[in-house]
């Protein structure tokens, strides 16, 4: 079996991406919504999180992801404890997955993940990497007018991130998501047909 990261930006169109490959029955794993997973009180990183973060960023006993967000995006030390307290229950349970839709007779699964090759390299494990790349002033806009966000917390964001273009040389396919929603499954399908 065969593993692909998809990565990019935020707002760079990686959902939507991976939501196509999924209608083309290729199995594709969300690492940031396993890692909601995991924050949900009695999973494995709740407490951790809690411990290392304070109760302030509990709402009625849970973690609030909206206070957990602003507060990691506005200081790279609670970034990095957060990663490293959560990316191994992530990548464990990617694992799991992975060796699941293997057992279903899958060939093809991608990972889905915006902090794929963030320190130049492709992570072990990985067969390839699909980069979703998007100009900066069109995700810029995707947050402010479709997401609601202020100016200053997208900008803050998306220079919270390594900067998509710095993923380029490690990709195996890059998805080019500045025009239509029709161009990017054409994209995807293409991919798929590759493998």
């Amino acid at each position: 079996m065969n593993i692909y990261g998809l990565t990019g930006g935020i707002a760079s169109g990686k959902s939507a991406a991976s939501e196509h490959f999924r209608t083309l029955g290729i199995p594709v794993i969300d690492s940031d919504a396993l890692a909601h997973t995991l924050i949900e009180p009695g999973a494995s990183a709740f407490q951790p999180v809690v411990d290392a973060l304070g109760t302030d960023i509990l709402t009625d006993g849970r973690i609030d992801r909206a206070k957990l967000g602003a507060l990691a995006f506005k200081d790279t030390e609670v970034l990095e404890t957060l990663n490293r307290l959560i990316h191994p229950a992530v990548h464990a349970e990617s694992a799991r997955l992975c060796a699941e839709f293997n057992a279903q007779g899958h060939s093809v699964v991608i990972i889905e993940a915006a902090l794929h090759a963030e320190d130049g390299t492709l992570r072990e494990g990985l067969d390839g990497l699909i980069v979703v790349n998007c100009p900066e002033e069109i995700r810029l806009n995707r947050l402010v007018e479709q997401r609601g966000m202020p100016y200053a917390d997208a900008i803050q964001r998306i220079e919270s991130q390594t900067p998509p273009e710095k993923k380029l040389p490690l990709a195996r396919w890059i998805i080019h998501n500045d025009k239509s929603l029709v161009e990017l499954h054409q994209q995807v399908e293409a991919i798929v047909e590759e493998f």
